[in-house]
């Protein structure tokens, strides 16, 4: 295991998808059988679409659907019926095909005009389902993405939200696409129990080599600043993206 995390380079993107499926059923089931639920924090994205979809054709009975329970590690400050709304594309590829109770689903009311009170309120969400006022939710499973800018979630490089301590998640102005995301902060990520990244294309190469393998900071590459406290980090690539890594 590198200092990075557990490196696991697939061949092709369907192998990708086909290993962290796994992955997140494991997880799913020793969750369940240890503390009686699950808790996972979805991203939005090609990558995690071709992993829902596969959950939804292969995990129907293999995952504890109705002991798990969901919400978003980011959202685009739009409504849930907007083509671009990350809850939109989760519930369609997803969680409208498989036996999860309405109730366990928790997506951020991103339609609200102001995005810093979404944002407010989905901590709030969190906090109260967690029960936790003052100390940091662990997540059994955060699933992220990460851009070909190197930034994950909607922790973009050189935004403020890279700096913030306190809060769960935020309202992180991006000025290359001139709108807020909703985000969860890095304390929240790195309190999970575990991280896992999916990486897949030849666009990705080299702000993953960047990544692992350069000295560049956080604030040029947000996913660099992924490191789970007491938690495990795992990286799904597929070849292509990997191809750059020398290691």
């Amino acid at each position: 295991m590198s200092s990075a995390g557990e490196i696991r380079i697939l061949t092709t993107p369907q192998e990708l998808f086909a290993a962290a499926g796994e992955e997140v059923v494991r997880l799913a089931n020793e969750s369940v059988n240890s503390q009686g639920r699950f808790t996972i924090a979805l991203s939005g994205g090609s990558t995690p679409k071709s992993l829902f979809n596969l959950l939804a054709t292969n995990a129907k009975s293999s995952l504890p659907w109705d002991r798990a329970f969901f919400f978003w590690s980011d959202e685009r400050h739009v409504a849930p019926t907007d083509p671009d709304s990350n809850y939109r594309m989760a519930d369609e590829a997803m969680l409208s095909k498989v036996p999860v109770p309405p109730a366990n689903v928790f997506r951020i009311e991103a339609e609200n005009p102001d995005a810093a009170a979404a944002a407010a309120a989905y901590e709030q969400t969190i906090r109260k389902f967690f029960q936790t006022r003052d100390g940091v939710p662990k997540f059994d499973l955060i699933l992220l993405g990460m851009g070909p800018d190197g930034h994950t979630a909607s922790l973009f490089p050189g935004t403020a939200g890279l700096g913030e301590k306190s809060r769960l998640v935020i309202a992180n102005w991006v000025e290359k696409l001139q709108t807020h995301r909703l985000s969860f902060t890095l304390p929240l990520i790195n309190a999970a129990k575990c991280v896992a990244f999916l990486v897949s294309g030849m666009d990705k190469a080299p702000a993953l080599k960047a990544v692992l393998e350069s000295n560049a900071s956080g604030g040029q590459y947000p996913s660099k600043l992924v490191h789970p406290k007491d938690g495990k980090l795992i990286w799904f690539l597929d070849r292509a993206a990997a191809s750059g890594l020398t290691s």
